[in-house]
């Protein structure tokens, strides 16, 4: 009998003892500035036919939700894009394609506009400045112009 009261006293201690699971506050949201200028000095290797085209990347990218809103505007393309995306790759390496751009402008000039969340290594390749934006014409097949992409 002396071990059953000891052993709901210890039951009635340790249930008493548990504090309740308070619902977890989400972190605030941290958005983040991106920014970038496009050239054709930017690119890797050189462009093969000459360009005075340029351009911005500007946007915002949410640490938390890892949505990535962004708008390119660019002038001055020798020949309308073929395609347009975002590739890993740091200021003085090319990379493999990492996000596409659907929306990309039949024109010399224009504005490609979009949001995607982020994987994990596009967000960390992001953060640390190994992302870049380029847009590939006839005339210059692996890239007009670059903009190597800085998150503030």
């Amino acid at each position: 009998m002396k071990n059953l009261f000891l052993i709901s006293l210890a039951t009635l201690a340790l249930a008493t003892s548990c504090k309740k699971d308070e619902p977890a506050t989400p972190p605030a949201s941290t958005t983040m500035q991106l920014s970038g200028s496009f050239s054709s000095a930017n690119e890797i290797p050189a462009v093969s036919t000459p360009s005075s085209a340029s351009g911005s990347a500007s946007g915002t990218f949410d640490t938390n939700t890892k949505l990535l809103t962004y708008t390119l505007s660019f002038t001055g393309l020798t020949e309308a894009p073929l395609y347009a995306h975002f590739h890993f790759g740091d200021a003085k390496h090319k990379g493999p394609v990492t996000i596409p751009f659907n929306n990309v402008p039949a024109a010399t000039s224009g504005t490609i506009t979009g949001s995607t969340p982020l994987t994990p290594a596009q967000a960390d390749s992001l953060m640390a400045g190994r992302i870049y934006a380029n847009i590939h014409t006839p005339k210059n097949q692996t890239g007009e112009i670059r903009a190597n992409v800085v998150v503030k």
